[in-house]
């Protein structure tokens, strides 16, 4: 038990003196850093904070940007913090910022203020154009980095403007007070055009039909006025899209461009454009259908106010037409808030597209207000009647888009964007119209020669936008030499800001008709015109002219012409009416056009009749699969008449007269009643003057095909033939054949036809037209022509 107590107790002491070991030793050990505490000076706190070397910025403003402030105890991270927040405001070029203990210093270097900013060089470019692009403008700070970034805007506005060699070289002059002349030393280079547009993958379209679907164009010497022949990278962006519309109208589905690469000439003077396109196959529409869960909408009734059907040629403006029309139908039914998403399903077993509309009842948002912006000469009026939209309608993306396009057709901006802002209210927005005006007038000079007209010379002034009100005027001077006028043309494109079209015009016509029918008319007068469209695809046109017309007759013409002689008042109401599903206006390979026109004299007036005339084209391309649509077969026809009344005939510059390009392989005024004579000893008749006549009717077959030149060369082909007739005189007008060597008239009413060959030049002067032709039905009185060719060209 004793020896149990003494190791006990042995334990506890080495226990106790273990702990008061490590107890000492902690003190040793923290004596010393108390020792330190205690000798380290105390941080003094920023009493004062000054600022030099500031010339224009108060010294208070430079405070108020610092993160430090007396009171406060230095901080270099704050210090820091304080630089970059002073160097961020651009107002200086240098910050420095010193502890003197108690007191701070902060120098500053201030940057320089522009005092001009000049721009040399520029010859093809004004200075406003490159101003309003840069930041650096008089009386605003200089700073290197927004000094560079201007040189880029710089070369970006040559770069739009086809000079992709233009180079800019920034220098500075110092002023007194800190001042500098910022100068922009401009090196243009030459004007980059497209010297060349390739195609790659279209084996359907020919390149050259593709480039005339293409904004972009190749550069060509007369293209002077133009600036799409000008490589543009952003105007390229807009060609692909266009091309992408033109081949889904065509029923290409899956059509896909894989790349644009221009590549720029060792000249630097010139692109060369490659496009590639997979046309893929063509598809047609499969089933069409139309689903809604809007329990007012007849999903049948709607599918059958679709534009297409199955089996039709699928085309993209036809799904667009499709929109449109379910979002007019569903509105019509007190639904303006639809979403309608078109989900298409290709079917590529049988190459068809299956259409599903979907019409959702989107959120009602109502137009609350409608801006309109960067109109600088035209008037808002004229900009907001193009709209399809008012301030309280519902909110309509379609209708929208359709403005904008209403707007751009104008031709009166070079841009026009619309978007959308939110308003007072979730259920309110803002139409925003920004708009850049372009120029809208133009000098025209014109020249041309034929074998009809010998030479020709055209001089034009018009204004589109006349006073920014969107009206046309135009003022022109032509001559020829059987011809001479001059005219004025006013048009107001929206009358009472309604879709009418109402204008006058007033013109005076020379006429000299000596080497067909020995007489010249001299006419004066003015006439009123008012147009609508009746529907997407027809127009109507009315109008009321008055003039006076002073025929001129040598007196040793023959008595039918004697009695033309003299002036006469025409007051006569027209209307025309006209109607055309072509696939492209001006160069149609498919659809047709008809038109039909009367006019009715007599109300006034000395002269009396009613004069009628019809005209139509059908085109249809020949074998579209072989020829790639490039073969283009074609029917026009033409027809005439004219009838008296009140007991009064029609004078002979009232008839018609056909031949020339109105009747190819005739000269003109070739056909139809004549004045003859009988030769004494042959009995063969001799040609006198024509007469022309009130009644004609021609038609003729075409096809228009390549040539199998290059492209670049433009030159064209057609076979052609033609017939008809021309005649029916009044009675009063005709003179019974007498005696031999008397003259007399001829008024047969025959057949005529003939049959040749055309030939189209897109030469560098102009289009260039060549007919060759032969008459191989005629009469012997009639005049014909082989060979006949035209041009004209523009400045």
């Amino acid at each position: 038990m004793a020896s149990v107590l003494r190791a006990l107790f042995a334990a506890l002491m080495t226990v106790s003196l273990s702990t008061i070991a490590s107890a000492q030793q902690s003190g040793v050990q923290d004596a010393p850093a108390e020792a330190v505490t205690q000798e380290a000076p105390a941080q003094p706190a920023i009493r004062q904070i000054l600022v030099e070397g500031n010339q224009r910025v108060e010294a208070d403003t430079v405070i108020s940007y610092l993160l430090i402030q007396p009171g406060q105890v230095y901080d270099t991270r704050l210090v820091n913090l304080s630089i970059q927040t002073l160097m961020a405001t651009g107002l200086f070029s240098d910050v420095q910022i010193e502890d003197r203990g108690a007191q701070v210093v902060v120098r500053v270097q201030e940057n320089p203020i522009i005092n001009r900013v000049i721009l040399e060089g520029n010859r093809a470019i004004d200075d406003d154009k490159i101003t309003d692009e840069i930041q650096a403008q008089p009386r605003a700070i200089f700073t290197r980095a927004r000094v560079q970034s201007d040189v880029q805007r710089i070369i970006e506005v040559y770069r739009r403007s086809g000079r992709f060699a233009a180079s800019v070289t920034p220098k500075i002059v110092e002023q007194p007070q800190n001042r500098v002349d910022l100068i922009f030393e401009i090196s243009e280079g030459p004007v980059t055009g497209v010297r060349r547009i390739n195609f790659i993958g279209n084996d359907s379209f020919s390149d050259r039909r593709l480039r005339r679907e293409l904004v972009t164009r190749e550069s060509r010497w007369w293209r002077f006025f133009s600036s799409n022949d000008n490589y543009d990278p952003d105007r390229l962006e807009y060609d692909q899209e266009l091309l992408r519309q033109f081949y889904m109208n065509q029923g290409y589905a899956n059509f896909r461009v894989l790349s644009a690469v221009a590549e720029l000439t060792p000249d630097q003077e010139s692109f060369y454009i490659t496009i590639t396109v997979d046309e893929g196959e063509v598809f047609n529409f499969g089933e069409v259908t139309v689903s809604t869960e809007i329990a007012d909408l007849n999903e049948e009734y709607l599918a059958m106010m679709l534009p297409m059907r199955a089996g039709d040629l699928f085309q993209g403006q036809l799904v667009e037409d499709g929109i449109d029309t379910l979002t007019f139908a569903a509105g019509a039914s007190g639904y303006a808030f639809v979403n309608i998403s078109p989900r298409t399903t290709r079917n590529r077993e049988d190459n068809t597209v299956d259409i599903e509309f979907v019409i959702d009842e989107g959120p009602r948002v109502y137009i609350e207000r409608i801006d309109i912006a960067g109109n600088t000469r035209t008037l808002d009026r004229v900009i907001r009647r193009e709209l399809d939209i008012v301030e309280g309608d519902a909110f309509n993306q379609v209708l929208i888009d359709r403005s904008r396009n209403n707007v751009r057709r104008l031709g009166f901006f070079e841009e026009v964007e619309i978007g959308e802002t939110p308003g007072s209210a979730p259920d309110r927005a803002r139409v925003n119209v920004q708009v850049t005006e372009q120029p809208t007038g133009e000098l025209a000079f014109g020249a041309g020669f034929s074998s009809t007209d010998a030479f020709l010379v055209d001089l034009s002034i018009s204004e589109r936008n006349l006073r920014g009100r969107g009206q046309f005027l135009r003022f022109r001077i032509s001559a020829s030499s059987n011809r001479e006028s001059i005219d004025i043309r006013f048009t107001e494109p929206r009358f009472l800001d309604r879709n009418l079209a109402a204008g006058f015009d007033l013109f005076r016509v020379n006429s000299d008709f000596l080497s067909e029918a020995s007489f010249q008319t001299e006419s004066t007068g003015a006439s009123l015109r008012l147009g609508f469209p009746v529907t997407a695809s027809t127009n109507l046109q009315l109008g009321y002219t008055i003039r006076n017309d002073n025929v001129l007759v040598f007196r040793s013409a023959s008595q039918a012409l004697l009695n033309q002689a003299g002036d006469r008042t025409t007051s006569v109401l027209t209307y025309t009416l006209n109607w055309s599903r072509l696939n492209d206006p001006i160069e149609p390979s498919n659809g047709y056009r008809l038109q039909f026109s009367q006019g009715f004299a007599g109300i006034g007036g000395d002269v009396r009749y009613v004069r009628s005339e019809i005209t139509g084209a059908f085109f249809k391309p020949v074998l579209p699969g072989i020829f790639n649509n490039e073969v283009v077969a074609s029917f026009t026809m033409d027809g005439g008449f004219v009838l008296p009344w009140g007991g009064d005939t029609v004078r002979i510059n009232d008839r018609f007269f056909k031949g020339g390009n109105s009747f190819r392989g005739f000269e003109v005024a070739g056909i139809g009643p004549r004045i003859v004579s009988r030769d004494e000893d042959t009995g063969e008749l001799r040609r006198g003057d024509a007469l022309g006549g009130r009644l004609y009717a021609i038609g003729a077959f075409e096809v228009s095909f390549p040539l199998g030149l290059p492209e670049q060369y433009g030159v064209r082909g057609s076979l052609f033939t033609e017939f008809g007739t021309l005649g029916l005189l009044d009675s009063g007008d005709q003179i019974e054949e007498g005696a031999a060597g008397e003259a007399f008239t001829v008024d047969e009413m025959a057949l005529r036809a003939s049959a040749g060959l055309s030939i189209f030049w897109d030469s560098p002067f102009g289009p260039v037209r060549f007919d060759f032709a032969e008459a191989f039905i005629r009469e012997d009185y009639d005049r014909a022509e082989f060979f006949r060719f035209s041009t004209r060209t523009g400045f």
